[in-house]
């Protein structure tokens, strides 16, 4: 579903552009959740920001195909509607837009790109109330606007329920366990697994702890330094970064 092959980046600065990603290569297929991990500084944002297209990331080599399409041949909104979703570490606040309004924009502009009908507004309601369930939110949080003066939990949980709103093919969560407490964390691990998990679906989870795939259970993990990816493997690969650390299990 996304191959990246010998991806370098770099990434604008107060004294120019600085390189990052410095041949980065992975491939995750349907049906994956694949997760990564790595020291601070090694890229792992980075890689988010460049595959969704953000501002002041710029491409000096290398691919990225997805589903079947060259990504860098998108505008970013081109990209969300092909069925690409961004979960930001930092969710940003919107003051004077409400969640229902945003999430219903937002879902009918994608349909309106593929082609097909918009939601009506009752049609809309039903799918929020449905996504909004499977992260604990009631409606009435869904009519405040988007994240102002939501704690950390809650902004992670609203924008889960934008993802299952959007319905994406392949979602980008860059260290949706960030500001998290343990019960929060098991709600939105739960989510990403509703929403998710599925056969014609798949995930590239960012994390820096174990403790979001003790829920999630990704199928592959991989080591993100330097701007490369330096070692895949199973899930017993995060607990050995767990136990050991970085410095280590690199050795």
């Amino acid at each position: 579903m996304l191959l990246i092959e010998n991806l370098h980046a770099e990434v604008d600065g107060a004294n120019g552009r600085t390189a990052i990603l410095k041949g980065l290569s992975l491939e995750i297929a349907a049906g994956e959740i694949h997760a990564i991990m790595g020291p601070n500084g090694a890229g792992k944002s980075t890689l988010a920001h460049v595959l969704g297209g953000k501002p002041g990331y710029h491409v000096t080599g290398g691919s990225v195909t997805f589903r079947g399409q060259d990504l860098f041949d998108l505008d970013p909104h081109e990209r969300a509607a092909t069925g690409l979703f961004i979960g930001f570490q930092y969710p940003v606040e919107i003051p004077g837009v409400s969640n229902v309004q945003f999430l219903r924009e937002a879902a009918n502009s994608q349909r309106k790109y593929r082609g097909e009908e918009p939601l009506s507004g009752g049609e809309f309601l039903k799918l929020a109330k449905e996504k909004a369930a499977l992260l604990k939110m009631d409606m009435d949080m869904l009519k405040r606007q988007v994240n102002v003066g939501f704690s950390g939990g809650e902004k992670k949980r609203a924008e889960m329920v934008q993802m299952g709103i959007l319905d994406p093919a392949f979602a980008v969560l860059d260290e949706t366990d960030s500001g998290l407490d343990i019960d929060a964390l098991r709600i939105v691990g739960a989510g990403i697994n509703a929403i998710m998990r599925s056969p014609d679906k798949a995930v590239l989870l960012i994390t820096h702890y174990q403790r979001l795939l003790d829920v999630v259970k990704p199928d592959k993990v991989s080591i993100l330094a330097g701007g490369r990816i330096v070692e895949t493997g199973g899930p017993e690969l995060a607990l050995r970064l767990e136990a050991e650390g970085y410095d280590t299990v690199m050795a």
